[in-house]
């Protein structure tokens, strides 16, 4: 018998398209350098994300999906996941990519597994057939939400700039 301790119960949380303010949250809250650890290792300057917010509009405009902003049960911006076209001209070029980064505040509480089925289940609606996760090798976080969603390894590689990584795959 399992006790009812021992149930996970994945965590609450809202996605919605990023809007021109959620910039200057996901500056704020990825602003640690654990979080950016796989990211380049600094964090990213301001423009970086009002870019990446507008660019998000446009591929949810454009495909149905994006990179959502991710909030918990109190309306706190706490990261973001979802799909965008891999934007890469090495890799899955043409494929869609899923991904998420939380904030450190908010890690080891399942938001990121509990967003990244969020994700699948619009991208399945959105008519997408399968989707990848390019992860660095090192990051064993990410690495186990690929697990949590039952995708596969189908490919370990080298980055442009020398990194090792791992592509996984789900067939939706």
């Amino acid at each position: 018998m399992t006790d009812v301790a021992d149930v996970f119960v994945p965590p609450s949380v809202r996605l919605r398209v990023p809007t021109h303010e959620d910039a200057f949250a996901w500056h704020r809250v990825f602003d640690d350098p654990d979080v950016m650890e796989f990211h380049g290792g600094a964090s990213a300057e301001l423009s970086v994300y009002e870019e990446l917010t507008a660019r998000q509009r446009r591929h949810d405009a454009e495909h149905g999906f994006c990179l959502w902003t991710m909030t918990n049960d109190a309306g706190e911006v706490i990261g973001f996941t979802g799909a965008q076209p891999w934007p890469g001209t090495w890799g899955p070029v043409g494929e869609i990519e899923i991904g998420w980064r939380l904030g450190r505040a908010h890690w080891g509480q399942g938001y990121a597994t509990a967003a990244a089925h969020a994700t699948l289940e619009r991208v399945r609606a959105a008519g997408v057939g399968s989707v990848v996760a390019m992860v660095d090798a090192r990051n064993a976080r990410s690495i186990a939400v690929t697990r949590r969603l039952g995708m596969d390894l189908v490919e370990t590689f080298v980055t442009p700039t020398g990194k090792q990584g791992h592509c996984f795959r789900l067939v939706l």
